[in-house]
């Protein structure tokens, strides 16, 4: 979690999106990073960890906790979100939402079990032109629900796996969500994004 909260780089003043925010433990650490001049917005599907997680940050008043389904969450403009629950890809709204210089950081994962998947954390930025992209770490993380689609897991599985033989992570670079065939310089395809070894507005060979 320290390793994943350093590569947020928040300074004072930042918003942050918590998602997945449990009892606020850590929910409490970004609201120290960002200051009383920052704000952040946390939230749990589970309604009783929200709840726990209200009366544990209710003497920080730049934070604010919610509870329902982060498929249907909008955050708002954001500097920088933390994602913390397995997905198969970005949430439209997250990068929608994040700010020039933004920082999403996200569990990408495959399912191992009904509750637990394995994957990489990645961090993207938002810059003119596009979002630059890289790997955070390795993990295991709880799934996350209705943040997945189904129709991703058995291709996702397949990369990853050969990601993680090969050390294939070192050629990401940008993520992109333009229309366009796939080609060699995309690392992993998909009709909702594409993880490619081009970096941001550098032509297709």
């Amino acid at each position: 979690m320290a390793s994943w909260i350093q590569a947020l780089d928040l300074k004072p003043g930042d918003r942050v999106y918590h998602m997945g925010c449990g009892v606020g433990y850590y929910t409490a650490i970004l609201a120290e990073m960002v200051e009383r001049g920052g704000s952040v917005v946390a939230i749990d599907a589970r309604p009783d960890l929200a709840a726990r997680a209200r009366e544990n940050l209710s003497g920080y008043s730049h934070v604010v906790v919610d509870a329902g389904d982060a498929a249907e969450f909008d955050p708002g403009a954001c500097d920088a979100m933390l994602i913390n629950a397995g997905v198969t890809h970005p949430q439209p709204i997250w990068l929608d939402r994040l700010r020039e210089g933004g920082r999403l950081v996200m569990p990408l994962t495959v399912a191992v079990s009904a509750t637990i998947g394995n994957g990489v954390m990645l961090k993207f930025v938002r810059q003119s032109g596009g979002f630059s992209a890289g790997l955070v770490t390795l993990l295991a993380i709880f799934n996350g629900g209705a943040l997945r689609d189904p129709e991703l897991d058995a291709p996702l599985r397949n990369w990853l796996g050969k990601a993680m033989s090969t050390g294939a992570f070192v050629k990401l670079k940008s993520l992109r969500r333009d229309s366009h065939e796939q080609n060699d310089s995309c690392l992993f395809h998909s009709p909702t994004m594409c993880l490619s070894s081009l970096a941001i507005c550098e032509p297709e060979p």
